[in-house]
């Protein structure tokens, strides 16, 4: 055997062992865990306090921004929030496009032969707001023939259009039935309690008030598509765990100022 014969088996050898040996110690890669599906959240997002866009941060915040963020992490799973106007969300649930909506929608008959409703999770009613200086309006029953802005597709809208001769006017979200009650465009608001009262704090009492009882008993539900089951019963289980564990009532204080009533 001639020397360059030797020099090139035990090179090939060489070779040999360090490819084996590089096999043995390349450990396999795990298995890459897949990533749980995002539930996707339709809401009217220009609803305070239940869901509006932080001035600063341009996040989505409120009452509802918070639960569901908080269902969520029950569920394990992340929460992206799509705005979107309010007579849309059922279309969109129906259409596949959300998952879900959270958006202080009302509980009703109506919806609830297009979607599954949550275990209720808030309590409200309707009220009206007047500007500040008006002193004839003083119940619903003084709207009678009156000019009256509301949401378009609200329970408040539903109601308002019950009252003999009344001037409606619809806007696609609440701040814009307020700017026209600012500008004398209309006589009055229809809209849910909560949400009055939070324009009322915010503007300091001084453009408008409330007045009158309300004229509604109302409550509020998470919906879901007609056929998801499975996530309706998953995010009541979450609530009712968000409510054993003390973080909806902590949630409800910090949007409220006081305790969720028993």
């Amino acid at each position: 055997m001639s020397k360059k014969l030797i020099a090139f088996s035990i090179l090939a050898i060489f070779v040999m062992v360090v490819g084996l040996a590089g096999c043995g110690q390349q450990p396999a890669k795990p298995a890459e865990q897949p990533k749980p599906k995002a539930l996707k959240v339709g809401s009217d997002t220009a609803f305070a306090p239940f869901e509006f866009q932080d001035e600063k941060t341009k996040e989505y915040v409120g009452f509802d921004m918070d639960l569901i963020k908080a269902i969520g992490k029950q569920m394990g799973v992340e929460v992206e929030v799509q705005g979107m106007g309010f007579d849309g969300l059922i279309p969109a649930l129906e259409g596949g496009q959300i998952d879900a909506t959270i958006s202080a929608m009302t509980i009703t008959p109506e919806r609830a032969q297009k979607v599954n409703f949550s275990k209720p999770y808030y309590k409200s009613g309707l009220s009206m707001v007047v500007k500040a200086d008006n002193n004839t309006l003083k119940s619903f029953k003084d709207l009678e023939g009156k000019r009256i802005a509301v949401q378009i597709g609200t329970t408040g809208a539903d109601e308002a259009k019950k009252i003999k001769d009344a001037k409606i006017r619809e806007f696609n979200t609440a701040p814009e039935a307020f700017i026209e009650l600012k500008a004398g465009g209309v006589d009055a608001v229809v809209n849910d309690l909560p949400v009055n009262e939070y324009y009322i704090a915010q503007a300091g009492g001084k453009d408008a008030k409330i007045v009158g009882e309300p004229l509604t008993s109302e409550e509020y539900g998470i919906a879901t598509a007609k056929k998801n089951t499975e996530l309706a019963d998953k995010i009541n289980k979450a609530l009712d765990e968000l409510k054993k564990n003390g973080e909806y009532e902590k949630i409800y204080v910090k949007w409220f100022g006081k305790k969720p009533p028993q």
